[in-house]
């Protein structure tokens, strides 16, 4: 079942879909911890993450102390399994900035 996503990841979403990417949503990449990536390339062994609540400080979730604590467990873990993940914020999402580098990175 996927979580509620929020704007940035529906406007990504939609962006890929336009150039025909193909990606899987809410991609659980580690075999005992729940972590997921909001999107991934499983062939590829790479992920995108949109983050939001960046201006938000402590009052987000991911911009809590203890919300960062958790997402640089999560991003440490994806690296030593040889994942590269991408992060972007919802504004580099409508900008069109966070769909340029990802067609630069699939299409290496």
């Amino acid at each position: 079942m996927l979580k509620k996503r929020s704007k940035g990841e529906i406007i990504f979403a939609f962006q890929l879909k336009a150039y025909k990417i193909v990606f899987v949503e809410e991609y659980k990449f580690h075999p005992t911890r729940r972590w997921r990536f909001d999107f991934a390339f499983p062939e590829k062994m790479f992920a995108v993450e949109i983050e939001g609540g960046v201006w938000l400080g402590s009052k987000g979730g991911h911009t809590s102390g203890r919300g960062y604590m958790k997402d640089m467990e999560k991003y440490s873990e994806a690296a030593i399994l040889g994942w590269k993940v991408l992060r972007f914020t919802p504004q580099q999402v409508k900008t069109g900035f966070a769909i340029e580098k990802i067609k630069k990175v699939l299409a290496n």
